[in-house]
Parts: structure tokens; sequence; C-alpha cells
């Protein structure tokens, strides 16, 4: 098939939603079909290659596709189109030109994150798949979803967790029965987490100190961890915490309660592209998942939930055991046998689990072992699939 994935946001950019879709258009790669993304146009071009009207397109060799797949971790090629966006008519406009662009290349079918074209591209008729990571808030939203479903293009709606499902049940009732409401948690590119080096090594490429070290990985929002990793450093000062990513802002701020509080002992890294990251999760010896019942999104509202982090999966194949907080929505995934689950906020717990997992290499082996084995569930390509079968 010729596929059109409109991306909601720009790109490239460092939040999750558009890492999904480019590892979704490389899996629909993969697979054979002919893949085209679309993107809002950014008010200010990332890099020179925009600027030199070199927008249009991302296909071949050569900038802009090295920059994406650099950010992103891509091995497979796809052509990407950035299209105009005005900010004050909220994706709308966007939204109408990425579907007219979509039907100007022919395509077969649309798959999307933006309920603006999901909504138009079904009335017209046009084979649409609406992914939701989140609870439609507001009458617009609501409207478009209904709108979507109504359509004659309407062909698969796709949820990331269960608890999603439930709720949009009891609010949309009755919703479609499978296969065109289909769960589909995050993946995870199982082929970058063959033969990683084990974690002293890891650590020594990286000129890292070598000690026992646990990693965390993803942005330091509200609800993400922050407010426990740092009291667990604090408790446990011969241990490293390597806390992998983050926004300027967000690294300055706890740059300075760290050094405010004296803490010794964690490494902020900053910024690390999705290509690079392998490497540092491997340089952990265990790895952290520390949300709250509060998880604030890149846009501020909370996702807890319905949290499917892509970390998770990504710890899964990384083969090191992980210590999650124990939350409703991701008891989909994590079970006591491929991770420990703990209370959010339940400081001393974690100490303790930390220590056991410390003085225990067995343990870490059992949990690290298991975790392997799942992740072979989550990968891209078989999301992809499964979301694509019959159609």
């Amino acid at each position: 098939m010729k596929i059109c994935l409109i991306a909601p946001t720009y790109l490239p950019a460092r939040r999750a939603n558009t890492i999904q879709v480019m590892k979704m258009a490389q899996a629909m790669t993969v697979l054979g079909h002919e893949v085209f993304v679309t993107s809002p146009l950014p008010p200010r071009p990332p890099s020179p290659c925009w600027e030199r009207g070199e927008s249009a397109r991302a296909g071949g060799e050569g900038e802009p596709w090295d920059e994406l797949a650099r950010h992103y971790g891509l091995q497979h090629q796809f052509q990407v189109e950035w299209l105009p966006a005005r900010s004050w008519m909220r994706r709308y406009d966007y939204g109408y030109r990425a579907v007219r662009y979509a039907r100007q290349r022919g395509a077969d079918l649309i798959y999307t994150r933006l309920p603006q074209s999901a909504a138009l591209s079904s009335w017209l008729g046009i084979s649409t798949i609406y992914e939701i990571h989140d609870f439609p808030k507001g009458r617009g939203a609501a409207m478009l979803l209904n709108l979507f479903s109504k359509g004659r293009g309407a062909r698969r709606l796709v949820l990331i967790t269960r608890a999603l499902r439930d709720d949009l049940a009891r609010r949309f009732s009755p919703l479609p029965a499978p296969p065109f409401t289909l769960i589909a948690p995050d993946g995870v590119d199982l082929e970058r987490y063959v033969n990683l080096p084990a974690p002293a090594d890891a650590r020594a490429a990286l000129s890292l100190p070598e000690r026992f070290t646990l990693g965390y990985t993803g942005h330091l929002y509200p609800g993400r961890g922050v407010e426990l990793l740092l009291p667990l450093a604090n408790r446990q000062p011969d241990v490293t915490f390597m806390l992998v990513g983050g926004e300027p802002d967000d690294v300055a701020r706890m740059r300075a309660e760290i050094e405010k509080a004296g803490i010794v002992n964690v490494i902020l890294t900053g910024f690390v592209s999705n290509a690079e990251l392998p490497r540092y999760q491997a340089a952990s010896d265990v790895l952290l998942m520390p949300y709250q019942e509060r998880v604030a999104a890149s846009s501020g509202g909370d996702i807890a939930r319905y949290l499917s982090p892509m970390k998770m999966f990504e710890y899964l194949a990384c083969g090191r055991p992980v210590i999650s907080s124990d939350l409703p929505v991701l008891r989909e995934t994590l079970t006591s046998e491929n991770a420990i689950l703990l209370p959010p906020d339940d400081l001393d717990a974690w100490v303790t689990a930390i220590q056991e997992l410390r003085t225990n290499p067995s343990r870490r082996e059992a949990l690290a072992r298991q975790a392997r084995l799942d992740a072979r569930k989550y990968s891209w390509e078989a999301r992809a699939e499964k979301i694509l079968e019959g159609l």
C-alpha cells in the first residue's frame, strides 16, 4: 500500500509522539509499503538544510534525511514532506493540507494521531487509521472523534492501552468491536538491542565512572520520577545515578537542585539522540522508571492513567533489571517476573529494592532474562503488522 503518516507536531523534535510516528513509518517501510510522512513546517528551521529550501522533501542520502536518521535512530529511508502550518489555526489548516497532499499523492491509507486529519479524511472516504494516546478533552476533540468514526473512510481506531479503551467505551459507548478498535502498546527497535556490551564495557566506552550504576532515560517533566531520583541518590552515595535526557531548562534546574543539596553521585547527560540511547541504557546495571501518580506530558496534561512509555519497551529489550512504579496501566506490560514494581512514593522500598539487586546478581539476571523474552512481543514491525492486518 501507499501510506501517508500525518505527524501531529514538528519534525524533528524531542517529543515522544514524533519518535513514535517515525518508528511506525520505518516499520511500515520494512513491511514493504510505500510510506511518506507529513509534518508541520517549524516556524524556525532547526538546521541550515531547511533554510536552503530542502524542506520540501527528505527521502535520499544527505541532509535533511541524515539529520532525521541520527535524531530518531532510523535505518530505513522513507519520504518526509513539510507543510505550512499557522499556529493560530490550531492545526486545522495543516490537517487539511496534509489530507489534500495525501490525496494528490494517491495514498491508499492515511495513518494519523492528528484528530483534524482523521476526521476530514474519513469523511472524504479515504481509508483512515486514527491512533489515540489520551482521552479526548473538550467538545472539539470529542466531535472530531465522532466525525472520524462515522465517516466512510474509518478503518481502525488504535488505542495505546486497555485503560484508554475502557474509558472511551464508557464515554462513547459502544466502541466498534475488533478489529476496528485495536489495542496496540508502543514498541521498540529490537535489532538495536542485540549484542549490547556488558554494563562495565558500556561505561568504559562512554568514559563513565566504573561502579554500580542506576540509569534513567527520558524527559525530566514533573511526575517522571525527578521527585524520587534525587532523594534516592542522596540515600545511596556509593552508587552512580545516570539521568539521560531532558530539555535544557529542565537539566539546568535539576543541576541547580543537585548542587544545592550537595549530591555528588548524579550524572546529567542532557539530550541524547535516539540513535545513541541504547549505549547509555546498556551502561546501567539497573534501569529506573519512577513515574508518579500524576505524570506531565510535553503539553502539560496528566497522562498517568494511559501511559505506554517507549522507554519501558527499550528497558525490557536492553536486558537490564527494571524497577518501576506500580501504576495500574504499567501492569498491562510489566509483571513481577520482568520487573520490580513498587509504590511510587515509598522511598524506603526503592532503596531496599536497589540494595537487593546490587547484592544479588542472580536476581538481576533472572529479571533481565525475562525482560528480553517479553520484549520480543513489542517490535515496531509486529505492531505495524497487527494494525494493518486485513487492510
